[in-house]
């Protein structure tokens, strides 16, 4: 080997050697930086960032604001003939640089022209450069590429009847991600390792996710929650779940078909459930009302001397509306009647398309998962839409359609332009109910609602009589059948001491507690506290606590007392009393209400029904009708009723209306008015369509919706005499 072969040849920008044309302008001033010879500005990173410096790519470093133009254009035109030579010889292989903390981007030059005294110049780099965005050489060169690999995802989503809303899914964008970065050769999963490998891998690791829960369980305390259900093979199977303010779980199922649901099996299985969790973590069990479960509660709570059982206070809220309808006449016959309309028109195709006419596409019904307070949201519904509904049925195109000269049609018609008798009532009623509903939509939340419900419940009262203008004959029977309720079933220990320990409420100056308040905070203190020493420490803590002494009574504390929830609060202040913060906050943090359940049934019917989606006669059926966020659903081969097992509850709409209303059901509403009309005659009268104080929006309802397999169907002959009051 020559002399010159043994020789070490050296780098083109190593010291000594200054081959690289970025020299001639820029000179070393220390280790790895460059002085700019333009603007004079010293650079870290060797000549690589100088010459980005000069052709202004602002790649890492700023652009120079002096070099002359044809500099600029000459480096320019070096960088991306260099980029270009590497991705030819690395076609397959992306390489990607960090810019300043943004997203990953090849390398990329950015068009800069000064605003003053130049003009724009085009040349052989300008179509990839832009003003505003950094364009990458992979976007440039392998947009083709990417169309094609777009289109065969998408083609699995089609041909897999898979939801268009599972791109949203973190996990999606995951394996998009782990996928590239495996690059070529990646060998697909098989059946075997989807269905079995993996799967028991993924339930370890969802096990592992628990334990995270299970922490929380021992801070906060927990709820069990318990509810049946029928699937589409009319199996009976009753859902286990666990609420905490770290969120719901599903526990487990059982197949209960074969199972008499007496009150002994019943509080059997709920008694199993106390034991996986640990007893010392439950607060309380949530069930329904039913006679059984009532009966299992109380026996549980004989045997289980540290926990409660609780009715579900959504349920509760849901009688009590239903006792409005069975038991005050005014409600009974108006509900009927709105229930005609909306059959009447979702029955008819060429009706319902008139609907959309005049109501500017905005549905009538809309169905949605819960089953609570469904009759008074249809009323709710039909009162936004009153003006559309009187002008539709007083127009040409509905006197002269076949419908106006029926039976039915006729007496339809009567009821909507019954401005005097049936539209007064429908305020009278929504009267008695909204503010049941507020109610209802906060037990119904996924925030703690135990701090408050108590408190509602009062307030919802006191509105009721003020709705009616203080007249006790108008709202004495509504008060007594709320008492009837909220005394018997749904008024419990633990929500008394909940409103007791509410900072919001205690330390409000109106707060006075009586006797049912004091004794249900001392059950609680009795059946959760178990030791006699620690029961005797949170006594003398409570008094701390409502004399606002220590950290109770700091700025911070006085100042959250109304922003901060309840049991967060007693976390942040209330470590001066560690036994009276604990129970405060196993107590704060307990939800009212079992309706998860039912949201979570449909997690056992993956496989809906495919159902078509009514159009408007205007519009065309075609790829441009479907949200983003639309389903295309595989067919069932059983037939059901049962809507509450769909799978995805967000996507279901006028599609289940159509089924429902086709059945001649009661159909239901969803939406409800942002205002309740103006009463022409301005009178102050109680039945008067002037709404009631504090009803002037009633949005806060739009999540529930009507239970369509709930209601009795009521005789279609029914006639209610507006003279009768």
């Amino acid at each position: 080997m020559s002399n010159l072969a043994r020789k070490k040849i050296k780098r083109k920008n190593a010291p000594g050697n200054r081959s690289d044309l970025g020299w001639e302008h820029g000179v070393e001033v220390g280790s790895r930086q460059v002085q700019c010879n333009y603007c004079k500005e010293i650079h870290s990173g060797g000549i690589y960032r100088l010459k980005h410096h000069l052709a202004g790519t602002r790649k890492n470093v700023s652009a120079c604001p002096s070099v002359p133009e044809k500099v600029r254009e000459k480096f320019a035109t070096l960088l991306y003939a260099q980029s270009e030579a590497s991705i030819k010889k690395k076609r397959w292989y992306t390489i990607e640089e960090e810019d300043d903390g943004n997203d990953d981007e090849l390398v990329e030059v950015q068009q800069l022209h000064s605003s003053k005294g130049r003009g724009k110049h085009i040349g052989s780099m300008d179509k990839f450069v832009t003003k505003n965005k950094q364009v990458t050489m992979n976007r440039v060169f392998k947009k083709g590429e990417r169309d094609l690999v777009i289109q065969q995802i998408a083609r699995f989503f089609y041909t897999s009847a898979i939801p268009f809303n599972c791109v949203k899914n973190p996990e999606f964008l995951q394996m998009i991600d782990m996928i590239s970065r495996f690059g070529i050769g990646l060998k697909p999963p098989s059946y075997h390792e989807i269905r079995e490998t993996c799967l028991k891998k993924e339930v370890d690791f969802t096990q592992q996710m628990l334990e995270e829960y299970k922490v929380e369980w021992k801070k906060t305390g927990c709820s069990i929650m318990s509810d049946g259900w029928s699937d589409k093979k009319r199996r009976s199977i009753c859902n286990f779940l666990v609420n905490s303010p770290k969120g719901t779980i599903f526990l487990y199922s059982i197949d209960t078909s074969n199972i008499s649901k007496t009150a002994e099996k019943v509080c059997q299985m709920l008694d199993e459930v106390v034991d996986r969790v640990g007893e010392e973590n439950v607060v309380q069990l949530v069930t329904d009302n039913a006679a059984n479960y009532k009966l299992a509660g109380e026996m549980l709570m004989q045997k289980r001397k540290c926990l409660f059982w609780t009715p579900c206070a959504a349920h509760c809220l849901d009688l009590i509306l239903e006792d409005f309808e069975k038991k005050i006449k005014d409600h009974k016959y108006t509900i009927a009647k709105g229930k005609k309309i909306t059959t009447f028109i979702y029955s008819r195709a060429m009706l319902l398309n008139w609907l959309r006419d005049f109501t500017k596409g905005r549905e009538l019904i809309r169905p949605a998962a819960t089953r609570f307070a469904t009759s008074y949201l249809t009323l709710s519904c039909l009162n936004e839409f009153k003006g559309e509904l009187m002008a539709m049925f007083s127009s040409e195109q509905w006197r002269c359609s076949k419908f106006a000269k029926t039976k039915e049609g006729k007496r339809i018609h009567a009821i909507v332009m019954d401005n005097n008798g049936f539209w007064r009532l429908v305020v009278k009623c929504l009267k008695a109910a909204i503010p049941l509903l507020k109610v209802l939509r906060l037990v119904d939340s996924d925030t703690p609602p135990m701090g408050f419900i108590y408190q509602e419940m009062e307030k919802a009262k006191e509105e009721i009589q003020k709705n009616f203008n203080n007249v006790q004959k108008s709202y004495k029977e509504i008060w007594d059948i709320i008492d009837d309720r909220w005394e018997v079933q749904l008024h419990r220990p633990l929500h008394a001491a909940g409103y007791y320990l509410n900072p919001s409420i205690h330390y409000d100056p109106s707060f006075d507690p009586g006797s049912d308040i004091k004794l249900g905070l001392y059950t609680c203190l009795q059946r959760m506290v178990p030791e006699v020493s620690d029961r005797k420490k949170i006594d003398m803590q409570l008094e701390k606590f409502k004399q606002a002494k220590g950290l109770f009574g700091i700025e911070a504390a006085i100042l959250a007392r109304d922003t901060k929830q309840p049991a967060e609060w007693w976390d942040s202040y209330g470590d001066d009393c560690p036994e009276l913060k604990k129970f405060a906050i196993r107590i704060l943090s307990l939800t009212c209400s079992s309706s998860g359940c039912e949201r979570n049934w449909s997690a056992f019917e993956m496989i809906k029904q495919k159902r078509a989606k009514p159009l408007s006669t205007k519009e065309e059926i075609g790829l441009e009708n479907l949200s983003s966020d639309d389903e295309w659903l595989a067919a069932d081969s059983v037939d059901s009723e049962d809507d509450s097992a769909d799978f995805n509850e967000d996507n279901e709409g006028d599609d289940e209306v159509s089924r429902v209303a086709a059945k001649g059901k009661s159909v239901l509403v969803h939406d409800v008015s942002d205002e309740f009309p103006e009463n022409d005659d301005g009178s102050d009268d109680d039945d008067s369509d002037r709404p009631p104080p504090g009803f002037e929006r009633v949005r806060d309802f739009d999540d529930y919706a009507m239970d369509v397999d709930t209601r009795k169907d009521i005789d279609d002959e029914m006639r209610y005499d507006n003279d009768s009051d």
